[in-house]
């Protein structure tokens, strides 16, 4: 006998029937609005080549690493999972595989995803299981031969109005570019500034990145010649539509030196003769030059700290980055910000968004920085927060301090393409039910918390990302 799924009309919605029943009314406010995504890593070249999606492993397993990590942790190798270049696995028996641990994702946020893109996309209302595998896997390979799931019917289909890539600083955007000359998409599909490995001297081939930077901005090798050389990349992500930057550090630490300490820095960065606190003062100062430019030419910052990266290095050497083994750490921001508050925090146009995979940071520090700074916007819970008890727990800690109009929207930073109308989705539900609590509390009006919901999902993201 078949299960069928748990994902009904009331999913994610209060159990207490009236507050329910207002939420539900929120949330029919915003469920058909367009998605703005203004921070994600879908490969564009996907809508630009449009070619029909291979199978449901690749599509909807092997490149998601919230899958693939639960289901390692659940003793499936990643060559199982298909992980491994070299020893191709049958994408089959990899779907098999998920089917079979179906129940260890309840519960989780993957899982919840997961069911709504069966559901919504290919009409599979029944949970996954060993019995059901392969008549599943039949079904959605069939719908991949479909015209109308291409890339780019998907993203009209999806209703996104905006999408934003994350690239590197020397990519020439053409992709992008092609894009938007072809009107492929309905939407906007624009790039993000990512500089993070042009800016840490810690990180493998920093001397080489920094070289090639130089020799493709015809800039100097000094300090200052490295610095025009960011601007002039930064001109280029703005001539083709960017609207901010993207800093992934450990830590927000901010430092601002003087110009000779910072050129004997570079020197030192260059030459890989810094140690480790010569390092962080340099990432520092870099982190604080990031904002200062955002000053000057009006991208939007956004800094995503917290987060070790690659922490098994069995795994990272086997099987590269981004394959689930990156864990959170403690964020300090109140001091490690200070600095760079200090010079640019109150500057005209200046917008900076904090986001935190350590959420006791959220109430503490965050809400407070953004309830006295115009520059500082809290970012949505991210990573391991974007979940549904995670989101509403968020709301609760910075509400009371920063209110609910100096947030990001929703960010749903991934490259799993199907998953965005899932994920935002699930958003507007969880907020609709949180407004409906404040509403049932008294603490709101109905017609105001219609109108909140309405710019939690279109003014709000504007606004921050400067849309």
């Amino acid at each position: 006998m078949s299960r069928t799924t748990q994902i009904t009309a009331a999913a994610l919605m209060p159990a207490d029937e009236r507050t329910r029943e207002i939420a539900e009314e929120l949330y029919q406010e915003v469920v058909a609005a367009p998605i703005i995504s203004p921070h994600g890593h879908v490969d564009p070249a996907l809508l630009l080549d449009d070619e029909a999606f291979s199978d449901p492993t690749n599509l909807l397993v092997r490149h998601d690493h919230y899958v693939t990590r639960l289901l390692f942790a659940s003793g499936v190798s990643f060559a199982e999972l298909g992980l491994d270049d070299a020893h191709p696995a049958d994408p089959r028996a990899v779907w098999r595989r998920l089917a079979e641990n179906w129940h260890r994702f309840i519960g989780t946020a993957s899982g919840y995803w997961l069911q709504r893109e069966l559901a919504s996309l290919f009409g599979v209302d029944e949970e996954l299981s060993a019995d059901n595998a392969d008549e599943v896997y039949i079904r959605i390979a069939g719908v991949l031969c479909e015209t109308d799931f291409r890339p780019r019917a998907l993203f009209d289909r999806f209703g996104i109005e905006v999408l934003a890539t994350t690239d590197d600083p020397l990519d020439d955007l053409a992709t992008h570019r092609a894009l938007a000359a072809s009107d492929a998409v309905a939407g906007r599909v624009i790039p993000t500034f990512r500089p993070d490995a042009y800016l840490d001297p810690a990180g493998a081939g920093f001397a080489d990145r920094v070289q090639r930077l130089l020799d493709a901005t015809g800039r100097p090798g000094s300090f200052d010649g490295y610095l025009r050389a960011l601007e002039d990349r930064r001109a280029h992500f703005i001539a083709n539509g960017a609207v901010s930057t993207d800093h992934g550090v450990l830590e927000p630490f901010t430092a601002d030196l003087s110009s000779d300490d910072a050129e004997r820095l570079f020197r030192g960065a260059r030459e890989g003769r810094l140690d480790e606190g010569q390092q962080r003062l340099f990432r520092g100062h870099m982190l604080f030059q990031m904002a200062r430019m955002s000053v000057n030419d009006g991208l939007v910052m956004t800094i995503h700290p917290g987060v070790s990266r690659n922490h098994h290095e069995p795994t990272f050497a086997a099987f590269g980055p981004d394959t689930g083994h990156d864990i959170p750490v403690r964020t300090e921001y109140t001091q490690n910000l200070r600095p760079l508050l200090n010079a640019f925090g109150t500057a005209p146009g200046f917008h900076v968004v904090l986001f935190a995979v350590d959420e006791t940071v959220y109430s503490r520090e965050v809400a407070p920085l953004a309830g006295f700074y115009p520059s500082v916007f809290i970012g949505a819970p991210w990573w391991f927060l974007d979940a549904p008890d995670a989101i509403l727990r968020f709301r609760s800690a910075v509400t009371e301090t920063a209110g609910l109009y100096r947030g990001s929207g929703f960010i749903d930073d991934t490259r799993a393409f199907l998953s965005i109308p899932a994920r935002h989705d699930m958003a507007r539900r969880l907020d609709s039910a949180f407004l409906a609590r404040l509403v049932r509390e008294g603490r709101a009006s109905l017609p105001t918390a219609r109108r909140i919901a309405r710019d939690l999902v279109d003014a709000i993201p504007r606004k921050a990302f400067k849309l």
